[in-house]
């Protein structure tokens, strides 16, 4: 299997965080997995008329094309011309060469909420009229269309976040090497379920200050930052606490709440990302399958059995009172 990858706006994070797979790295893994890489405006050393001629084989049928990977939004501004965003040396916008390839490739996959759902580029007023390749932010659409379906015959593949974690792309494109992904294996908004179908909130090292409902008031502190704090792991679909990154890290393990970056439009959420809206003193944005009754009784009853312990170490910085050591009663 061979993949192209082309940038188009963005900030390429997707790609630097790629570049951070280990155990096996990038290269090892494509090459373990039979994947050719045809062409990475970071990794290829072709440039210039080489890689324009790449593109016309390609669309010439000179050059089969297995896997497009996109990473960047689409700018289809000023007007749908797509001028924005030019490809040197070609006369042609981007969009236009995005779009010509997609319906030669056997796959397309969209790198990153930028590529999937417009993202960090499409926030405000988008001046650049920025786009996902299939998603304009909630609405299917995009640049490709809503009824879209590449040769293989699966719609793009939507491999969200900012950034993606290295591994989300690279058992992705294993999957697709050998035929292990199929339409049931995306979620509603077209992202792998083998990451989609978890949540941040899964391995959190904060879970017991969460059961307990003993909140974090600054960035210090230990507790859980749900209810004062903006924290959405309890809605965002990721395995980033399970599958931490660079081996041992995550946003929520740094003592950073967790914006749900791989869902669409999360760069405009309508709030400070670091505040929890709410309304009569309930968090609005609940826990995914909570009702709000049940999360009233259960966070009245919680915080009414809060341990000392916990209370006290959620507004610290440090653990300030260890667990109890308890010791087995002999019969």
């Amino acid at each position: 299997m061979n993949m192209l990858w082309l940038q188009s706006g963005g900030c390429g994070g997707c790609t630097m965080s790629m570049l951070c797979a280990e155990a096996p790295d990038l290269i090892s893994t494509l090459e373990g997995a039979g994947i050719e890489l045809l062409w990475h405006p970071t990794l290829s050393e072709a440039t210039a008329g080489e890689v324009v001629d790449l593109l016309l084989a390609i669309l010439d049928g000179r050059q089969t094309l297995d896997v497009l990977c996109v990473e960047g939004s689409i700018l289809q501004g000023p007007n749908g011309t797509g001028r924005f965003h030019m490809m040197a040396g070609t006369g042609r916008p981007m969009m236009d060469w995005v779009r010509d390839l997609a319906g030669h490739a056997r796959h397309v996959v969209a790198v990153g909420t930028c590529a999937a759902f417009g993202g960090v580029t499409a926030a405000g007023a988008n001046p650049a009229d920025a786009c996902g390749l299939q998603y304009d932010g909630r609405q299917r659409g995009g640049l490709l269309g809503p009824d879209f379906v590449a040769r293989g015959g699966l719609p793009a593949i939507n491999v969200a976040g900012c950034p993606t974690h290295p591994n989300w792309v690279t058992e992705t494109l294993m999957l697709l090497a050998g035929d292990g992904l199929a339409a049931s294996d995306l979620d509603q908004y077209q992202r792998p379920r083998f990451y989609a179908d978890h949540l941040v909130h899964h391995g959190c090292p904060r879970n017991e200050y969460y059961e307990y409902k003993a909140s974090a008031h600054r960035p210090s502190d230990l507790g859980c930052m749900m209810e004062h704090m903006g924290c959405l792991g309890t809605q965002a679909h990721a395995d980033c606490n399970t599958r931490l990154w660079n081996g041992e890290g995550s946003c929520t393990r740094g003592g950073y709440a967790c914006i749900n970056c791989t869902a669409p439009e999360f760069e405009e959420p309508g709030h400070a990302y670091m505040e929890t809206p709410k309304f009569a003193g309930i968090p609005i944005g609940l826990p995914t399958d909570m009702p709000k009754a049940w999360f009233v009784a259960l966070s009245s009853l919680a915080k009414a059995a809060t341990p000392d312990r916990v209370r006290r170490n959620a507004a610290a910085d440090r653990i300030v009172v260890p667990p109890t050591v308890h010791e087995k009663r002999k019969r």
